[in-house]
């Protein structure tokens, strides 16, 4: 049976009403807890801007199967939890529902995200109204029979929850799996000795300062307007952040033909890092640059020239030591800046070539499966994600008047 098919055998002619979020639940805003109150451990959830926890604390404010929206910063993202946490002033949460089983809602604001996203307020921090989204409307089954309107609603969660909780059980594999990564990419590449060379086995290992080894090169600015169809190879950094891995051979963009002469280059086999971000692990991010080409790169990028092999370098590049060395050389302004001048003194292990490509060829293995868009768990995650949107989206897509109520329009 068809998805449409069996919506339309559950609703067996049901009525649907449609509503606006006011009338349906009570929205509340949570309240402020300074950074002093947080805990880095507790035993209930702290939500303020994100989806991320900001930390926990002692008490909750909410009660158990709980949907919230974001409404600052990461405006419009929708959450839900079956244990209380406390929610901050930068959420709204369902307090109390009426006439709508709670996680059905959370599912039919997912399905609607995109109209709560338009929303969103964009200033220098987005925000998300109350009143926007108290009108916004959505579908009651069967409202004047409340046990067989849930019944509708439970089955639908029911669905719905079998998709989410598959995900779940990949992404907590997934997990596990970056963790085992991470683990041996940091085994392998923990070497004794911050300087001078020492013998691991039949294998001796120098240690030297970045600057020892190559030379810096800062890129010239282009913008997104510059963008062309065809023309010159970029990397921009913010898609160093995001779309890119340890190593890459394609450029995902270019710029117009005639800026070639205006721009810098990153060569076969340099290191590309970025020297802005909001985070200490996005400064400092490291991609190895395997082309056949020279590649032009963004002035918030340099080009690490050096005659290692490039991976075991960005590899190391992602090691926790790695990362709390560069922590030291990072500009904490509103924008994280690296300061490069010093980051060239950190001291990296430099063992002979044979020994870096049999820890590429190791590391290489963990990264295939971990992290890589086409095969293994993520590809995987990708998949059961729109399944879950598919069924989502036809099981929720209920009659509808001519009207588009679900805008309030």
């Amino acid at each position: 049976m068809s998805v449409a098919g069996y919506l339309e055998k559950l609703l067996n002619g049901a009525e649907i009403e449609w509503m606006a979020l006011e009338n349906v639940v009570e929205l509340k805003r949570g309240r402020r807890l300074v950074k002093s109150q947080l805990e880095s451990e507790g035993k209930f959830a702290v939500y303020q801007n994100s989806m991320t926890p900001l930390g926990y604390y002692h008490q909750s404010n909410t009660n158990p199967d709980t949907t919230f929206i974001i409404c600052a910063g990461a405006a419009g993202e929708i959450g839900y939890s079956s244990s209380p946490f406390w929610a901050a002033d930068d959420v709204y949460y369902v307090a109390s529902v009426d006439l709508l089983n709670n996680k059905f809602l959370y599912h039919y604001l997912l399905s609607q995200k995109n109209k709560i996203l338009s929303q969103v307020r964009r200033a220098s921090i987005p925000r998300l109204s109350k009143t926007a989204l108290d009108k916004l409307y959505v579908p009651v089954p069967c409202p004047n029979n409340s046990e067989k309107s849930f019944a509708i609603q439970s089955e639908i969660v029911r669905i719905l929850d079998a998709f989410t909780a598959l995900t779940a059980e990949l992404t907590a594999e997934l997990n596990a799996r970056q963790k085992q990564y991470n683990y041996y990419r940091d085994l392998l590449l923990t070497f004794d000795g911050q300087s001078g060379s020492r013998a691991v086995g039949q294998v001796e290992v120098k240690w030297k300062m970045l600057r020892e080894i190559g030379e810096f090169i800062r890129g010239k600015r282009f913008t997104k307007a510059d963008y062309a169809d065809n023309g010159v190879s970029v990397i921009h950094y913010g898609d160093i952040y995001t779309k890119y891995g340890i190593s890459t051979t394609q450029a995902l963009n270019r710029v117009r033909a005639d800026m070639a002469s205006s721009l810098r280059y990153a060569q076969p086999g340099d290191i590309i890092i970025t020297d802005v971000g909001e985070t200490v692990e996005d400064v400092g991010k490291a991609v190895a640059w395997l082309g056949n080409n020279k590649v032009a790169i963004h002035d918030h990028c340099y080009a690490f020239r050096h005659t290692m092999n490039p991976k075991f370098v960005s590899y190391y590049m992602q090691t926790t030591s790695f990362i709390a060395e560069k922590a030291k050389y990072i500009a904490r302004t509103k924008v994280k800046t690296l300061l490069v001048n010093n980051y060239s003194k950190i001291a990296i292990p430099v063992p002979p070539v044979e020994e870096q490509d049999r820890i590429v060829t190791i590391l290489d293995k963990f990264d295939a499966l971990t992290n890589s868009i086409t095969v293994g768990l993520p590809r995987e995650i990708e998949l059961r994600q729109k399944q879950y949107e598919y069924y989502r989206d036809m099981l929720l897509s209920f009659p509808q008047p001519e009207q588009d109520v679900t805008t309030g329009a």
